[in-house]
């Protein structure tokens, strides 16, 4: 069972401020710079990224049913903000990892507590701009 939506109201209010200046540089974690699906706004929401082959697991405290994660899912991604830099990010995803594997032990561990087992999986999206 995710985290309640009590909390996570509570979170957008009081602590999402700090983690927004916090989270982009620390490790395990980043803000997702992503746009509301019918006031058209730019949100950034800290969460919990962890890196993977190709891209990012995003643990869903709050459960897939977010509104951050249904705004990345229908613009069919965003730019994540994490450990110092901006990467586009695209083809997200929901799946369920009950044995916690994209995440190091201790945050499984955490995540198995609070019975949130889902995860959004973003593919880094390559800079052409490079040479």
């Amino acid at each position: 069972m995710p985290l309640p939506r009590a909390l996570a109201r509570f979170n957008r209010v009081a602590t999402n401020k700090i983690g927004r200046l916090l989270a982009p540089r620390l490790p395990g974690a980043g803000v997702v710079v992503h746009r509301g699906r019918k006031s058209g706004r730019e949100y950034r929401t800290p969460i919990s990224a962890f890196r993977r082959p190709g891209g990012y697991a995003v643990a869903l405290t709050y459960g897939p049913e977010a509104e951050w994660v249904q705004n990345v899912l229908a613009a069919g991604g965003a730019v994540l903000e994490t450990r110092g830099r901006q990467v586009s990010v695209t083809n997200p995803r929901v799946i369920h990892d009950p044995a916690y594997r994209l995440v190091p032990r201790l945050v499984g561990d955490i995540l198995g507590l609070l019975g949130a087992d889902a995860f959004l999986l973003l593919d880094e999206q390559p800079d052409h701009t490079r040479h």
